[in-house]
């Protein structure tokens, strides 16, 4: 067996496709949670869905596993079909692995071996805070769940710890990954037998991963492409002082010219604009969750000129004023 490739993503800021979202939106609403306004089609940056995992973390901080069993094969779109059709489950994790942000992950997972059992650990070191063990749980969980659709009757964990305290009830725990957890421990990890990764998948077709993988590889092409240019001006924006920047100074940063850096951002699907909204959104909520300051002195960080401007601006995004949102 040969040793697994490192994950295409190191980070969880990449964009998604719109049907993780949509299934979060599907969750708050069975459960009469409100949360920000999600898109309908297209790709969805990744602070676009964190909004919305908050939203649910604050209200039902609890429901992270049973949200991960939301999570099936075919969620994960053609990157699901390839796994699906993969000749062994060894198979399958390396193509997850390298097409990695074709899923909605947004802790890292490193594999290691050790003896017969391999480790499968869940870092979530560059996740904020408030919504690390929310999004530990729902990974998790959701792997678990497709592991156990991948082989038949599942795969029985040799080991299961967290690493965050224990909760008040660990039985939501046992009854969905049929092991009995550890809690405290210095990062959350899985384990299971390795011989198990030899395991041939049931339906298993040479012709039907390769076209997959194909389209797989043409998909992460291109959102990678879009990433290229859009991370360097989201990083720029987000940098001190960014939210004060226009498109000439962003463009003069990025040595390239104004109007090529406008071309670039629309041959990516997106403008300047958009991805200033984008970041300002996302800073304009961790700033009020935050709640070190006050709204006029997050408007003056993000770059407005009055108060007014920037609530009207986080209405239009979230469809709540700071003011409610800071509430909530």
């Amino acid at each position: 067996m040969e040793a697994f490739p490192e994950a295409a993503v190191r980070h969880w800021d990449y964009p998604r496709g719109v049907a993780g979202v949509r299934l979060l939106a599907d969750y708050a609403a069975e459960l009469g949670i409100t949360i920000p306004p999600v898109p309908v089609e297209g790709l969805v940056p990744a602070q676009v869905e964190l909004a919305v995992v908050r939203a649910l973390a604050r209200a039902v901080p609890a429901a992270g596993v049973e949200l991960g069993t939301r999570y099936h094969v075919t969620t994960f779109g053609m990157l699901g079909y390839a796994v699906l059709s993969s000749p062994t489950l060894a198979a399958a994790v390396d193509v997850t692995l390298r097409y990695l942000d074709l899923s909605f992950i947004f802790c890292v997972p490193r594999l290691s071996l050790h003896g017969d059992v391999l480790h499968f650990e869940l870092d979530a070191g560059a996740l904020p805070g408030d919504v690390a063990r929310f999004l530990v749980e729902r990974d998790l969980a959701a792997i678990n769940t497709v592991l156990g659709e991948l082989v038949p009757g599942g795969i029985a964990l040799a080991e299961l710890v967290f690493g965050f305290p224990e909760p008040v009830e660990a039985g939501p725990y046992r009854e969905v990954f049929g092991v009995e957890p550890g809690f405290g421990a210095a990062v959350t990890r899985a384990a299971f037998p390795a011989a198990e990764l030899d395991r041939p998948l049931p339906q298993a077709d040479p012709v039907t991963v390769a076209e997959c993988e194909r389209r797989c590889r043409d998909l992460v092409q291109a959102r990678r492409r879009r990433r290229g240019v859009t991370g360097a001006v989201r990083a720029e924006l987000a940098g001190v002082g960014g939210m004060g920047l226009g498109a000439a100074e962003v463009a003069a940063r990025l040595l390239v010219g104004e109007r090529t850096l406008r071309r670039r951002l629309a041959e990516a699907g997106t403008s300047f604009r958009e991805l200033r909204d984008e970041v300002r959104q996302a800073l304009a909520e961790q700033l009020l969750d935050d709640g070190a300051l006050s709204v006029a002195d997050i408007a003056t960080r993000l770059g407005y000129a009055e108060p007014a401007s920037f609530i009207h601006a986080f209405t239009r995004w979230t469809g709540r004023t700071p003011g409610a949102h800071r509430r909530r």
